[in-house]
């Protein structure tokens, strides 16, 4: 036990759920299966957000909004669409309340909807109703437009940031004149998705293409990336969809093309949500609390003054200010925890477990001798440096840590990695290691399920680097042409 966490090693579940509530990220709700995402937490989201954010708009995509509510009426237009929603639908029906006489609130029963109204789940219905109005012809696409928003998803199991009924994602929804044009803007955005994974969250991700029987609801075909937790779980990080010209059919958009014929356009989706967040902090932190990689951290350096009097402070807090401002110029996000209610060793205690990177103690002897206790949060490793030339240190020290725990994150994915060739040793290595499992598997959605209803394990992804390579199905033992990616999965 540390700081009141559960260890990993006892129990891994009950470890996260401390974790994202003592490390100030999150918490329930009064509604259920929702959460109140706090500052600190939401000022991660906010930086992965603007990474993110700026890799669109320099892929060329626009912003804007779309509505809340979505007529129900809209999600009969794409079946397969509906099927894969319906019973994850929050439905409004009436649209004011009063008061029964007898001091009740009530449903006013005169005051239903001509209309029962769907609180998104995902916008693809109401953007593509939108879209009708906004394309004519070839001079009108591509139309690259994502919405940051928030979608409701009725959830049965939630967890913090990881599944709730409530959440925070972007979802890009792109309209083009040619089939090539649509796969290539999906393929892009599955590009985008693993360079922020894995240059900002220090997550390595494999890059994949879903099974027939995993696909998002009325797509053609859906890529993926896959990260690995440090329980050995799965977990989709994102996806990116290739819709065809199925919801330009269900509503009726169609374009002149240069030759002069009409034709439906080619669409994508793409979408990447809050759930990021769970996989940051199961992906690095351990029992000491978060490991944030720098470029995601909202403060990268802590400095804490340690003095006995109000003379040392004033010394130290000279140092402190110029300090700042270097790493500032820098563009480097510092904190000085110059508070005088809480001992240094609380402060240690306390930023360690909100993951700042690196944290900087300055004392008296330390003034005396030009020097600073420099420590990195991901290693725990401390060192006493001298004052001069700090800020270029700090400067590298993060880069190294953004680095290092990518390094380790990807050595733990290596080792946790296994190739196997029969059913048998298939489900050992899935109870006694876990991880990713590449294996054959026969192409059938029946052999799918089968797998999985055995052994709670999925198809994550068929990598898309995977080479072609003659097998036999683990389960059935009928010819397969390459080996797939299963895990348990989030």
């Amino acid at each position: 036990m540390s700081k009141g966490i559960t260890s990993r090693e006892t129990d891994y579940s009950q470890w996260y759920n401390e974790l994202v509530v003592k490390a100030d990220l999150a918490e329930h709700s009064a509604v259920r299966g929702c959460m109140v995402i706090k500052p600190y937490g939401y000022a991660i989201w906010e930086k992965m957000q603007a990474a993110l954010d700026k890799m669109f708009k320099d892929t060329g995509h626009s912003n804007a909004y779309f509505p809340l509510f979505i007529p129900k009426s809209f999600f009969s237009k794409e079946a397969s669409h509906v099927e894969g929603f319906a019973t994850e639908c929050a439905v409004v029906t009436h649209y004011r309340l009063k008061n029964d006489g007898s001091g009740n609130i009530v449903v006013d029963e005169e005051a239903k909807l001509e209309e029962e109204l769907i609180v998104r789940p995902t916008s693809e219905t109401i953007i593509w109703n939108t879209y009708k109005g906004w394309i004519e012809s070839y001079r009108d696409l591509p139309l690259l437009i994502n919405q940051w928003a928030n979608v409701v998803r009725w959830e049965m199991r939630t967890r913090l940031f990881l599944r709730t009924a409530e959440f925070l994602w972007q979802e890009g929804h792109t309209a083009h004149a040619t089939q090539e044009e649509a796969v290539a803007e999906a393929e892009q955005m599955l590009g985008v998705y693993a360079d922020f994974a894995e240059n900002w969250m220090a997550l390595p991700v494999v890059r994949g293409r879903k099974t027939e029987n995993e696909r998002f609801a009325g797509a053609l075909d859906t890529l993926c990336i896959e990260a690995l937790m440090q329980d050995g779980k799965a977990l989709q990080a994102g996806t990116s969809h290739f819709l065809g010209q199925n919801f330009a059919k269900a509503f009726d958009v169609k374009f002149t093309a240069k030759d002069g014929k009409l034709d439906y356009v080619w669409a994508t989706s793409w979408g990447v949500s809050t759930r990021l967040m769970g996989a940051l902090i199961m992906a690095h932190s351990d029992d000491q609390g978060l490991v944030l990689p720098p470029k995601l951290a909202p403060i990268q350096v802590v400095i804490v003054p340690i003095y006995k009097t109000e003379a040392e402070r004033q010394v130290i807090g000279g140092l402190a200010d110029t300090l700042i401002a270097e790493l500032k110029a820098k563009a480097i996000s510092v904190k000085y925890d110059d508070r005088d209610t809480h001992r240094p060793g609380f402060k240690f205690a306390e930023w360690e477990l909100k993951g700042v990177p690196v944290r900087i103690a300055v004392g008296t002897r330390d003034m005396q001798n030009g020097t600073v206790e420099i420590a990195r949060r991901d290693t725990q490793a401390k060192e006493t440096v001298p004052q001069t030339g700090l800020a270029d240190r700090v400067e590298q020290l993060l880069e190294d840590i953004q680095r290092d725990i990518y390094d380790r994150a990807a050595a733990f994915r290596e080792a946790n990695t296994v190739e196997v060739d029969t059913y048998e040793a298939f489900k050992q290595v899935l109870d006694e290691k876990g991880g990713f499992v590449a294996a054959h598997w026969d192409g059938t959605v029946e052999t799918e399920k089968l797998i999985k209803e055995e052994t709670k394990a999925t198809i994550r992804c068929i990598p898309l680097n995977s080479k072609m390579e003659e097998g036999t199905c683990i389960r059935t033992g009928r010819p397969s042409t390459q080996r797939v990616l299963f895990a348990r999965a989030y």
